[in-house]
């Protein structure tokens, strides 16, 4: 019965060591040992449940079930938002199992396990393979950070032709530029200030407009999609004069109230807003081979999988002062 440390929440918020148990493994299950797990701002909502927390996970294969087909032990695997899916329905009979009504999600579902953990069990068909060139550390992240803003571009028809805004520079913005870059984009940042300009451009952005105290903003060639990476509502009136006819805005972080946008210049301009949410696995998979072949990888700073060690991550994620993903090393 494979049996492992996990780390919890709990109603003040403080993190708890905890032990979890499962049955001996079935069907396609896989045992695993946790090497590095991301943290993700999503991690903050859930600080006060009664659950394990972290779903950017990347482990060594201990042990697998009697159905497992297509991996071994010993390889190395990374997991995500995503759990588990019906599979029979029409969104995972065409390849988009993260809309599936049934489908078992981070904070929904298999509360007793995460990626703050010393191991995990999870479905072979809920794994990805890590590719040699990304480290664990640098796959982490990427587990849901970059398969959110890779996402948002590519299942929704990125073209090299089109110039792409990235507002904010942080967990997910500094992923968004390289992946936009990398996919011949001409990528636009827009920050509050100057601060991370030079960061910004070394990343691959052709642009950097910092937008505090500005009244009107002015790009080379108006904005063909923008990703909204920032959890405050964007001041729509200084970003719509930007925006090309038809562009498509992409708001990808997660905040709380209604997103709001000004009707006219909505319905006049054609403009759409499309929400997505993690990438699917045929897409995930991709997403981690075109991070190794393109060198992708995230800013990182890592911390040890202790309570005093998430407590610290956490906290200082909270503060907005991690640049850009923290990432845990179980010790």
């Amino acid at each position: 019965m494979p049996s492992f440390t996990v780390f919890k929440g709990s109603k003040d918020g403080s993190i708890k060591k905890s032990q979890t148990s499962k049955p001996e493994l079935k069907g396609d299950q896989v045992q695993l040992k946790v090497t590095a797990s991301g943290l993700c701002g999503t991690d903050l909502h859930y600080r006060e449940g009664d659950m394990v927390l972290g779903h950017e996970g990347v482990g060594i294969i201990e042990a697998v079930g009697p159905d497992v087909k297509y991996m071994k032990k010993g390889d190395r695997v990374g997991w995500g938002y995503e759990h588990d899916s019906c599979g029979h329905c029409k969104e995972c009979l065409t390849g988009a199992e993260t809309y599936c009504p049934d489908r078992q999600m981070y904070g929904e579902a298999d509360l007793d396990q995460g990626s703050f953990a010393h191991g995990a069990v999870w479905r072979e068909a809920f794994l990805f393979p890590i590719p040699d060139g990304l480290s664990d550390a640098a796959a982490a992240p990427l587990q849901c950070g970059g398969a959110t803003v890779f996402n948002a571009l590519y299942t929704n028809g990125i073209k090299p032709t089109e110039t792409v805004g990235i507002m904010g520079v942080g967990g997910l913005g500094h992923l968004a530029i390289q992946f936009a870059s990398k996919m011949g984009c001409d990528v636009v940042v827009l920050s509050g200030s100057d601060r991370k300009k030079d960061e910004a451009l070394k990343l691959g952005a052709k642009e950097f407009i910092a937008t505090k105290d500005k009244k009107e903003l002015s790009v080379p060639r108006k904005l063909d999609r923008l990703l909204v990476t920032t959890s405050a509502q964007p001041e729509w009136e200084k970003l719509i004069p930007i925006l090309a006819p038809r562009a498509t805005i992409h708001p990808i972080s997660i905040a709380g109230g209604n997103f709001e946008i000004p009707y006219m210049p909505l319905v006049l301009n054609g403009l759409r807003v499309q929400g997505s949410v993690v990438a699917a696995r045929a897409v995930h998979q991709q997403m981690l081979e075109f991070a190794a072949l393109h060198k992708i990888e995230p800013i990182m700073e890592k911390f040890p999988m202790t309570e005093k060690g998430i407590a610290e991550a956490m906290e200082k994620l909270n503060n907005g002062q991690m640049r850009y993903r923290g990432v845990l090393i179980p010790e």
